[in-house]
């Protein structure tokens, strides 16, 4: 079973990336590139990322949208999409994996002041007598899959962990936060790590109206998307110290431009958009798993909710 038209719009190195993988995982399905079909009409099922503004227009008559990642709001956001049509998302559990060892790296580099011992090092400074860490509290911004998982290997090494969604929830060892207590949240770490979705909701919440109400001063880490975070007002955070630093692997524009303030401040570390990448493969796998329960009319894992965002 899967007599489907399969096709793919995304930028030129994840076509290429999921092509292979597709060859290698599914052999049997042909994965065309969506902008150069000359029927586009024909296509059942399309996989995007990043995909040009108004690209979905011509397939108008696709059973199924496959985001190649975590995140939706790169689809959500297209005019041309069907709503009446389903969207479903990677899970995968290396993402996870790869997202919590981060987030892991990220809190001990600031708790074990790292970026103190490094600049000693090229100082050669013997300290051996001050503290050599931080006392934290960390806070997960975002309770998914994600933000779980991080928030769980957390506290087994041993850290005070909370953690804020919009809706309760129940994780043993975690502190929740949920609805009209973001306040109390923010007020009950040092160290916060922002894994929420984009959203409307969400867009630019980390800025001034929100740094003002943390712990004074807060790490901030966010592995979340470049568009949840206001640059101008970390900045800002950083020089009246309401943030002590900030760890960051999403940007608003991404590549980061040269001339971002970001590349040479002192208190900020950057990373590449990498600290999760789907593994195409594995991501495979449950895609074609997907488009077979589709076909037989069977519920569709990881179902994108169009009224959340995610």
């Amino acid at each position: 079973m899967n007599d489907l038209n399969w096709a793919i719009i995304a930028p030129e190195a994840e076509v290429l990336k999921w092509s292979k993988a597709f060859k290698e995982t599914a052999p049997h399905i042909n994965l065309q590139n969506g902008l150069s079909l000359s029927d586009p009409e024909k296509v059942d099922v399309l996989l995007l990322w990043n995909h040009p503004k108004g690209a979905l227009k011509p397939f108008t008559n696709v059973k199924l949208y496959y985001s190649l990642g975590a995140g939706v709001d790169h689809l959500l956001k297209d005019e041309g999409l069907n709503s009446e049509v389903p969207i479903c998302r990677i899970v995968d559990p290396l993402l996870s994996f790869s997202m919590s060892n981060y987030i892991v790296f990220a809190v001990l580099y600031h708790q074990r002041k790292w970026d103190k011992y490094s600049s000693h090092k090229h100082q050669k400074i013997w300290d051996h007598d001050s503290s050599s860490e931080e006392h934290i509290n960390i806070g997960l911004l975002g309770l998914g899959t994600l933000g779980q998982d991080a928030a769980i290997k957390l506290a087994h090494l041993g850290f005070e962990v909370s953690g804020y969604s919009p809706s309760p929830k129940q994780i043993e060892g975690i502190t929740t936060y949920s609805g009209n207590q973001m306040d109390a949240f923010l007020k009950s770490c040092n160290v916060l790590v922002c894994t929420v979705p984009y959203t409307p909701q969400t867009h630019q919440l980390l800025s001034m109206s929100l740094f003002e109400k943390l712990h004074r001063p807060t790490f901030l880490i966010n592995v979340a998307r470049g568009k949840v975070q206001n640059e101008q007002d970390i900045l800002k955070a950083l020089e009246l110290g309401y943030l002590s630093g900030a760890f960051l692997d999403v940007f608003e524009t991404e590549p980061l431009p040269k001339e971002s303030p970001f590349w040479t401040h002192p208190l900020i570390q950057i990373t590449p958009h990498i600290a999760s990448i789907t593994n195409p493969n594995a991501g495979v796998k449950q895609i074609v798993e997907n488009s077979v329960r589709l076909q037989k009319s069977k519920n569709l894992r990881h179902l994108v909710n169009l009224k959340k965002g995610y």
